[in-house]
């Protein structure tokens, strides 16, 4: 058997290629949307890719099925579980709990897994011409390394009201079925630490059913009230991309048919693209963004976050360009695919060709936190954090109010105009991308707190703690 684990640091999302060495068939699980390494392993492994397998209705990426489908001919089996509402529209081969599908001597048995989602399935896999016994689980959004999926996205970043619940109590019922394998089985999760789809994931990317069922929270509770209030509390607020995702995925991605390569523009077309008033997006770091940026253009750094912020903020409906260095274009338009903003309209590789031309940049004050310390008491500044609620409750500096930087656009009636606003996060890359976005909407008295809620911690500044207080927005 020839197995491999491939990860995207950006969305924290796993992959897999597994083939059979007998016969040189292979498949592929949860596939992301760029296919060329998949392609890549086949060809260098000399396989043929006849299956494509998904564990569930995506919502934090866009998949790559229908892609590495038009690419290899290969047969697309997903979950017809879950009810009419969460039927895959594409064309596909349907599974339900207990079926078994083969390639070569590779023996895949579905697991209805639901709770995550309602459709969701894990796949069990023997090596038959090892053993009658099996030896991992492709756990999809099910249960991850220290952690399980969450129940709740459906109706925070869906829309399907009185979802989550239900699907917290489908996970508790579900668990059992993972507590009835062996111990030895390997554990092959969907996501990794960093990924929105839990609170807790695990930085190693697989683990066993027995060390899970020794440390992982979920099975250390047989009490199916306390299970569900445990598993609904602390989660992160799910991307707003999340829901086009769903929608994405169930309907079936257009095939891109190979990487979008976005033109360079030239002057003239970037001036005539500001004009229409395109969304710019300035990838550089949150300092070079501060010194000198295009009016109104948005501060989506070129981090691994990358992708989730654009989702967060980007119009799926609206064409916009990207300001990056000619080398960074091919990995930032991936990262975009990654999740369906296919509509990048062109790039500038350098705003000095901008700037040479007579235009003026324009600079984001910086505030140092000592200076902050020392002003907090007098009335002139709004301090805004633009962290997590639970970041926030947590710890935050007093008198702070809270926005998530995802949210922002939605409650900018709640800040003032006449004042002074402090923004912050922990560390400066969403108080940056937070900045962009007010002075892109007119709010012109606008500092970035550098060094973030990091520094003012590390300067032994007042912190409140532990605090559950009313919040601008939830």
């Amino acid at each position: 058997m020839f197995f491999q684990h491939i990860y995207e640091n950006g969305l924290a999302q796993a992959s897999y290629f597994v083939g059979c060495q007998a016969t040189g068939d292979a498949i592929v699980i949860d596939p992301r949307r760029d296919i060329d390494e998949y392609l890549e392993i086949a060809d260098r492994k000399n396989f043929k890719i006849i299956k494509i397998v998904e564990t569930h209705i995506h919502a934090d990426f866009l998949s790559g099925s229908r892609e590495l489908a038009a690419a290899t001919g290969a047969e697309i089996l997903v979950s017809d579980e879950g009810g009419e509402e969460w039927q895959y529209q594409f064309e596909h081969t349907g599974l339900r709990d207990g079926d078994i599908f083969k390639v070569g001597n590779l023996k895949f048995e579905t697991l209805h897994t639901p709770g995550h989602t309602p459709e969701h399935i894990s796949f069990l896999l023997t090596d038959t011409a090892a053993s009658e016994k099996p030896i991992m689980i492709f756990t999809g959004d099910f249960v991850f390394v220290g952690d399980i999926g969450r129940p709740d996205l459906l109706e925070k970043a869906a829309g399907y009201k009185d979802t989550m619940e239900e699907g917290a109590r489908d996970m508790f019922q579900s668990l059992k079925k993972f507590k009835a394998l062996d111990d030895y089985i390997q554990v092959w999760p969907a996501h990794g630490a960093g990924s929105a789809c839990g609170k807790a994931l695990g930085a190693v990317p697989s683990s066993t059913v027995g060390y899970e069922k020794m440390v992982n929270w979920a099975f250390n509770i047989d009490d199916e009230e306390e299970f569900v209030q445990t598993l609904l509390d602390g989660q992160p607020e799910p991307p707003k991309y999340f829901a086009m995702m769903k929608k994405l995925n169930k309907e079936g991605p257009a095939v891109l048919g190979g990487l979008p390569h976005p033109a360079r523009l030239t002057l003239t077309q970037f001036e005539k693209a500001i004009n229409e008033n395109i969304t710019l997006v300035d990838s550089r770091d949150k300092l070079s963004f501060a010194g000198g940026h295009v009016p109104g253009s948005l501060n989506i750094q070129d981090t691994p976050s990358f992708s989730t912020w654009s989702g967060w903020i980007l119009d799926y409906e609206n064409n916009f360009i990207l300001i990056a260095p000619e080398h960074r274009i091919e990995d930032l338009t991936k990262a975009l695919i990654r999740i369906g903003l296919d509509n990048v309209y062109g790039y500038l590789p350098d705003i000095d060709v901008w700037r040479n031309a007579g235009n003026e940049l324009e600079v984001l004050k910086q505030m140092t936190v000592c200076d902050l310390h020392d002003n907090q008491s007098s009335g002139e500044q709004i301090i805004l954090d633009v962290r997590g609620i639970s970041e926030y409750q947590e710890s935050h500096i007093e008198g702070a109010v809270n926005i998530h930087v995802g949210y922002l656009k939605d409650n900018l009636e709640k800040l003032p105009k006449d004042k002074e606003i402090v923004i912050h996060c922990m560390t400066g890359i969403r108080s940056s991308l937070a900045a962009s976005i007010l002075k892109g909407e007119g709010f012109t008295n606008v500092t970035n707190l550098t060094g973030g809620f990091v520094q003012w911690e590390q300067r032994g500044f007042e912190v409140l703690k532990n605090q559950k207080e009313e919040l601008l927005a939830e």
